[in-house]
C-alpha cells in the first residue's frame, strides 16, 4: 500500500462519514436552539422540553434520508471491498 492510496481511502471515510451525520448534527443544532430560545423566553426549565424534539427531528431526518445514507454507505463499503486487491499489491 501506498501512501497516496491510504490518504485517498481516509479522505473518501471522512467526507462520508461527514455527509451521513451531517443532516442528523445540523437538525439537532436547530432543533436544539429553537427550544433553548423557547426555554429562555418562558423561563420553562424542562430538560423533557428539549430532548422530546430533538428525538422526533432525529426520527424524522432518519425516516426521510435514512435510505440515502444507507446507500452511501453501501456505496462505499463495497468500493472498499472491491479495492482491496488493489491494497494488496
Amino acid at each position: 500500500m501506498n501512501l497516496q492510496l491510504i490518504e485517498t481511502m481516509f479522505y473518501e471515510a471522512m467526507k462520508i462519514a461527514l455527509m451521513i451525520s451531517g443532516p442528523l448534527l445540523i437538525t439537532i443544532l436547530f432543533v436544539g436552539l429553537i427550544i433553548s430560545f423557547f426555554q429562555a423566553a418562558t423561563q420553562i426549565n424542562e430538560q423533557t422540553l428539549s430532548f422530546i424534539p430533538k428525538v422526533m427531528s432525529v426520527i424524522g431526518v432518519l425516516l426521510i434520508l435514512g435510505s440515502w445514507m444507507l446507500n452511501m454507505l453501501l456505496h462505499y463499503i463495497h468500493n472498499l471491498f472491491i479495492n482491496i486487491p488493489l491494497m494488496i499489491n
